[in-house]
């Protein structure tokens, strides 16, 4: 089995909300002074608005009624909002970013050799190693800072800036709000947190066919088409063979708990495999519920990765629009 890898790729829990539309106020943690132009979305989704001039914001949730809602803007943490429940417009306070980066006092060319060294690093366990990746390019590679040589065993990479990311591969514009990221050498670990808003490439519109084909191979055997698979009343999962610890057979009635508002739930207590046209993943439940909908969105915080799923990275993510 490939080393352990623990991935909060799309961090959130989430609540069921009473009303389709969200207002509400972004506004700085520290100062209580309003942040305009900060960007309110679904995260892995095409869907959000910008606050305007006055940090106030409104965003219709029709279509996206069991997700959570995400508030970034540049310079500070993003926040994730999970109740829905007041009426009023709600105000919504970020987190400047503050990084203590340890000065590191080398020639300049070292620096430089560092820089490269880290930044293929970086590139390769956040966009990954996919024929996808490969034509991924993040636009603004000189907003990411790193540690350089303050802690030898973890890479850390930082940006104040969302980064701006062009899949030539799958033909989308990504916009990622990077968190967190580190990388533990010693035992190939990673710890990556972040929201990403996705757009069409609409530069290359006599690409769409090929889009298309790249984008179904992309999906097939991903975690999107696995937990849209759980959601269908098959009792065998379409498309893929589950095993337990001792290579018993599992079914949607072993894996999957239904609640009395039809939400599901992933809950198993052990590890369990994943197959699907020959390439194995292995997965383990953090909580006991695991919630996840009919688009392939799950709280990614409660599951930890390995094996073929595990390897996929931001450039092998699709939108939950995608169909």
């Amino acid at each position: 089995m490939r080393k352990y890898i623990l991935l909060f790729l799309f961090i959130s829990c989430f609540t069921i909300g009473y009303s389709q539309l969200v207002k509400g106020i972004v506004l700085d943690e520290k100062t209580k002074t309003s942040i305009p132009f900060a960007s309110i979305y679904y995260n892995g989704t095409f869907a959000g608005t910008i606050s305007d001039i006055k940090g106030c914001f409104e965003l219709n949730r029709s279509g996206h009624i069991s997700m959570p809602l995400i508030i970034s803007a540049i310079g500070y943490y993003s926040f994730i909002l999970t109740d829905f429940s007041s009426s009023k417009p709600i105000e919504i306070y970020l987190k400047p970013k503050e990084y203590e980066i340890k000065e590191t006092v080398i020639k300049s060319k070292s620096l430089a050799a560092a820089r490269e060294r880290n930044m293929r690093l970086f590139k390769k366990e956040f966009l990954g190693q996919s024929n996808n990746a490969v034509k991924c390019k993040i636009m603004n590679e000189k907003d990411i800072t790193f540690n350089y040589y303050a802690d030898k065993d973890t890479l850390k990479a930082y940006t104040s800036n969302p980064l701006m990311i062009e899949n030539k591969s799958l033909g989308y514009k990504i916009t990622y709000y990077l968190d967190k990221f580190e990388y533990y050498r010693k035992n190939g670990g990673i710890l990556l947190s972040g929201n990403i808003v996705y757009k069409e490439d609409e530069a290359n519109g006599d690409d769409q066919q090929k889009y298309g084909e790249k984008r179904k191979v992309t999906y097939i055997g991903s975690r999107m088409h696995f937990f849209r698979s759980l959601s269908l009343n098959d009792s065998i999962i379409s498309g893929f063979t589950i095993l337990n610890l001792t290579s018993k057979n599992l079914y949607l009635k072993d894996i999957v708990v239904v609640d009395h508002k039809e939400n599901r739930y992933l809950s198993y207590p052990e590890g369990f495999y994943i197959t699907s046209n020959s390439r194995t993943s292995y997965v383990i439940t953090l909580k006991k519920y695991v919630f996840f909908d009919k688009n392939g969105y799950v709280d990614g915080s409660g599951l930890n990765w390995s094996g073929y799923m595990g390897d996929q990275r931001v450039a092998d993510w699709l939108p939950y629009e995608y169909k």
